[in-house]
């Protein structure tokens, strides 16, 4: 029951939504703009960067904060801690608070490895840009990121939790993410075209 009702107040604590936080002070709801979404990529978009930073930091410290507390009541305990990040995850992108439309929990998900797994975190970075740098496509980058998580699972010789919780995150922003794979199915997803450096120099300016 203990761990019932911490791992709820993990889903509470990422319902906090940094988006729609901030937004509240701006007058505004992202979720109104843009992509329609309510998380950093739109509100980079939609409001700049310094809104931007302000709603990563929010949503990478719901994930810091979730496994440092499962650490702290729960010492030693690798499934608690990675529960304890899914459910942040889960808040953030079906946020109680915010009518179940929230984010799609990258963030808050890098901020909870932070903690728990920092090694995954190397082939998560190196798969996100490499996969932005040459397509511009940060929705794209961000679901081969979270499939990396079964490589590094692979890689750092991981138990049964971490793979059971890599396959798990990656379904979770696969899904979170299916809008943006439907638009790129369809050649209409939205690219970030100054970041496309790689793909510019490799296939030139329309590849």
């Amino acid at each position: 029951m203990t761990m019932a009702l911490f791992l709820l107040a993990c889903y509470v604590l990422g319902s906090v939504s940094g988006s729609l936080m901030i937004g509240k002070l701006r007058g505004v709801d992202i979720r109104n703009l843009g992509s329609g979404n309510a998380g950093g990529t739109n509100a980079l978009r939609t409001q700049g960067w310094k809104f931007a930073l302000g709603v990563v930091l929010i949503d990478v410290g719901k994930g810091v904060l979730a496994v440092a507390l499962a650490q702290r009541f729960f010492p030693g305990d690798a499934a608690v801690a990675f529960g304890a990040m899914l459910m942040a995850v889960v808040g953030h992108i079906w946020p109680v608070f915010h009518d179940f439309r929230g984010g799609k929990g990258a963030a808050t998900l890098v901020g909870g490895l932070l903690m728990v797994w920092p090694q995954a975190l190397i082939p998560l970075l190196v798969v996100w840009a490499l996969c932005l740098l040459l397509t511009g496509y940060v929705g794209l980058s961000t679901v081969l990121a979270a499939c990396s998580l079964l490589l590094s699972a692979f890689l750092f010789h991981g138990s049964p939790v971490h793979w059971l919780f890599a396959a798990f995150s990656a379904g979770l922003l696969i899904y979170s993410h299916r809008a943006n794979l439907e638009r790129l199915r369809q050649g209409n997803e939205l690219r970030f075209e100054k970041a496309r450096i790689l793909g510019r120099v490799l296939f030139g300016p329309r590849g």
